[in-house]
Order: C-alpha cells, then sequence, then structure tokens
C-alpha cells in the first residue's frame, strides 16, 4: 500500500519537474504565507507578554508542533477532499474500477511536492521553540509522538471530509472548515477559548491530541481546565480512534456510492 502510494505520487512529481522553476517558486510562495502566521503571533506578543498564559516561545512550540503535523497531511493526503469534484464530474467511477484503493489514487491525484517549503517552516519554528524553551530531555520523547499522532489526526479528519461529499457533493466548504478550521484553531493554546469548545474538542472531536495535552506534558504545565495528568498521554488511543471512524466512514461512502454512468 505505501509502495503504490509513492510510485503513484512520483509519477506526478516527474511531471512536476518538467517545470522546475514553478516548483521552487510555488515552494517558496508556501514559505512566505506560512512565515505570516508566525509574523501574527509576534505581532501579537509585541503588545503583550503572555496569551493565555502561554509565553511567546511556548506558543510558538504549539504552533510548530500543530504545523507540522498539518503541513505533512496537506501535501501528501489532502487531495482526498478533491472526491466530490470527482463525483460531479462522473470520473470518480475510474478510480473505482481500478485495482488500487480509491483513497490512494485520490490522495496522490495531481500530487505535488510544493507545499515542502512550509513544512520546512513549521519545522524551524518548532526547533527553535525547543532550543529556545530548552525542553526538559525527559519529556523530549513526546514531541516526535505528538507529530505522528497530530499527521494520523489529520489524516483523518481529511478522510472524515472526503467521505462527508458522497453525501455532501457540493460543499467543499463544509469539509475545508473541518480541515483547515481545526488548523488554525489549534495553533494557539487551548487557554483562549471557551471552556466547552474545549471539551468538545477533548471528549468528542479530540484536537486537542494534536498538541495541546502532549504539549502540556512536554512543556511541564499543567492544565487550565483542569484536566488529569493521565490524558496527556491519551493521543495515540484518541488518534486510532478517529482513524477507525474515518476509515469506517470512507468505506460506508464508497458502498453507497452510485455511479453516473457516464
Amino acid at each position: 500500500m505505501v509502495r503504490t502510494y509513492f510510485l503513484l505520487a512520483w509519477t506526478w512529481i516527474r511531471a512536476a519537474a518538467a517545470y522546475p522553476l514553478s516548483f521552487w517558486l510555488m515552494n517558496v510562495g508556501g514559505l512566505v504565507t506560512a512565515t505570516l502566521d508566525v509574523a501574527v503571533i509576534l505581532v501579537v506578543f509585541a503588545n503583550t507578554t503572555d496569551l493565555g498564559g502561554f509565553s511567546r516561545e511556548e506558543v510558538l512550540f504549539l504552533y510548530g508542533a500543530a504545523s507540522i503535523s498539518f503541513t505533512i497531511c496537506d501535501m501528501f493526503v489532502s487531495n482526498v477532499d478533491r472526491v466530490g469534484q470527482h463525483i460531479r464530474a462522473g470520473t470518480l467511477d475510474t478510480f473505482l474500477i481500478r485495482p488500487v484503493s480509491a483513497w490512494i489514487q485520490l490522495a496522490t491525484d495531481r500530487f505535488n511536492a510544493n507545499k515542502l517549503g512550509r513544512i520546512v517552516q513549521a519545522g524551524l519554528v518548532l526547533g527553535y521553540a525547543v532550543a529556545a524553551l530548552g525542553v526538559d530531555g525527559r519529556r523530549a520523547w513526546m514531541i516526535p509522538v505528538m507529530i505522528v499522532t497530530g499527521i494520523v489526526i489529520f489524516a483523518a479528519i481529511w478522510t472524515l471530509a472526503g467521505a462527508m461529499q458522497f453525501v455532501l457533493t457540493d460543499a467543499p466548504e463544509v469539509a475545508n472548515a473541518f480541515t483547515y478550521g481545526s488548523h488554525q484553531l489549534s495553533q494557539y493554546p487551548f487557554s483562549i477559548y471557551g471552556r466547552d469548545l474545549v471539551r468538545g474538542v477533548t471528549y468528542v472531536f479530540p484536537l486537542a491530541f494534536i498538541n495541546w495535552q502532549p504539549g502540556l506534558y512536554v512543556l511541564g504545565r499543567d492544565d487550565p481546565f483542569g484536566t488529569p495528568e493521565f490524558m496527556r498521554f491519551l493521543g495515540p488511543a484518541a488518534a486510532l480512534v478517529l482513524a477507525l471512524a474515518a476509515g469506517l466512514a470512507w468505506r460506508q461512502g464508497v458502498r453507497h456510492y452510485r455511479s453516473t454512468g457516464s
């Protein structure tokens, strides 16, 4: 499955390599655009010393952890949400009759590595924050765990958003609200949000396990909302449950899809 994914992705990368200038310009553009998000954080801290009780470096740490997971998924998984376009155009049938998972084909459809600059930017921000904070080495093991957990959660969200389009075939904005909206929400400390919202993204839709709960452990901070200490370690379990739910939703969507006949 993984080998098939990269073989299909490599086909599109070779096609994009025919236009190297365009490839690098898109990467630089992505890097500049992503840097604007960091600029917003810096502007906020130019006028205050903390945000929701967290310092500038702590906020950059949470931003970097969430962004590196999101940008990796944005490059490798986000094309799944184009399933609605294929349903409307009647081209989804061609994906379903091939001896390869339709999810794999959609994820690699028109694959382009021009989002690499955004991944690099997120990695640089996270690296700076970790160095500036002097993270305790005994807690640093959680950082790669939270990144992988974030990747699985974002991939599951994109899959759920794609599955929704088997029903809402003409509502891509709804899918974007879940994918890009989840990223925007997780860029900042959850302490700036209302208690009810935080409960919802902890116990119902587990966005808090992308960077908030594990991040509190890495930073050695207590949860302002009073969640118990063991919650810091439930990220992998939450990601697994969401991934299973997304996989089931995707299978149900494909199973109930009715061909256009074209």
